[in-house]
């Protein structure tokens, strides 16, 4: 079994361990509670290795007024979608790591990165090679580079790359792209990575970039999967496949806007909800209708009012952590 499943965990036991964490450290918990707890506890390995991972995260709530934490931690008991409140646990834990509790519990490497972005901010710099670098919200990059090779690894969230030309080495060294889902070899390409939860997506403009899934370092330049200019695809250790065209400008961002043609409100707002902490949904009455248009991500709240006047739709602020859309009465 490889080190990825051993480190997986069920979405339920993520849930029932964040639920645990709220009644063991922001409520009173009676002598009852906390035996059925360690019952819970007992069940299965999977149980105490998600409390442990979550307990450590809970670590992070220290300073933090105990009605926020209790008000956040408690939505998951409440029945909201699972992707809210672990997003909504990672906002209070500095870590961030909280999305990584059911798949690889990796935090460390992000949050060590050399260059990384806050939620909403976009970065960008340059390496020694010339290629520039830009940063998307909530992304963490390294880069090692050596006499033989250029190698850039996204520890999380997106990036593009507009690959130099290398001029300062002796000899053009060669690309490389490495993700948790692969490794990619650019040639004098413009490209975006990105992490997602069913792989990872590439966008290339300019130039071609070979693709190698489910490998965990630079390989041999044969056997991969070439990927020309003005393609878009996912690819994960099982192989490449067809992106669904879901309306969404994926290269916007970098102008710091957001751009949508015909797009799913739930697809639009998923988006958004990367720019900002906090959870960011839609009801889902109103979740299939269709939002078309370009938004400075500078403010998102004037988005939401924009898109809620144009659907004919409320925006309920419950706290500023937790924003819902919904059918305007």
């Amino acid at each position: 079994m490889s080190m990825r499943n051993q480190g997986a965990l069920e979405p339920a036991v993520v849930d029932k361990a964040i639920h645990w964490l709220v009644c063991l450290r922001f409520n009173h918990a009676d002598e009852q509670t906390r035996r059925t707890f360690e019952q819970w506890l007992q069940q299965r390995p999977e149980h105490l290795l998600a409390w442990q991972r979550v307990e450590a995260l809970g670590d992070e709530f220290t300073g933090i007024p105990v009605q926020l934490a209790r008000h956040t931690l408690d939505s998951a008991d409440r029945g909201i979608r699972r992707r809210d409140s672990l997003k909504l646990l990672s906002i209070l834990a500095t870590a961030s790591a909280t999305a990584w509790l059911g798949r690889e519990y990796t935090p460390l490497p992000a949050m060590l990165a050399q260059q990384h972005s806050a939620t909403g901010e976009q970065r960008s710099f340059e390496l020694d090679d010339g290629s520039l670098i830009q940063l998307n919200s909530n992304s963490a990059v390294d880069s090692v580079f050596d006499t033989r090779k250029r190698l850039i690894i996204l520890r999380r969230g997106e990036f593009i790359v507009n690959v130099g030309a290398d001029e300062r080495s002796a000899q053009t060294r060669p690309f490389w792209v490495q993700t948790r889902d692969g490794v990619m070899r650019a040639q004098s390409s413009r490209l975006l990575a990105r992490e997602r939860d069913d792989g990872t997506l590439l966008a290339v403009q300019g130039g071609a970039v070979t693709v190698f899934p489910g490998s965990s370092q630079p390989v041999a330049d044969n056997g991969g999967n070439s990927v020309l200019t003005r393609t878009r695809l996912l690819f994960a250790s099982g192989g490449v496949r067809e992106l669904r065209d879901n309306g969404l400008d994926v290269w916007s961002w970098s102008s710091g806007v957001i751009s949508a043609r015909n797009m799913l409100l739930r697809d639009f707002i998923g988006e958004l909800s990367r720019y900002r902490p906090g959870v960011l949904r839609c009801s889902d009455a109103v979740a299939d209708r269709r939002v078309s248009g370009t938004f400075q991500l500078a403010n998102l709240d004037q988005v939401l009012a924009l898109v809620a006047q144009s659907l004919r739709l409320r925006v309920d602020y419950r706290t500023r952590y937790w924003v819902t859309l919904t059918a305007a009465s």
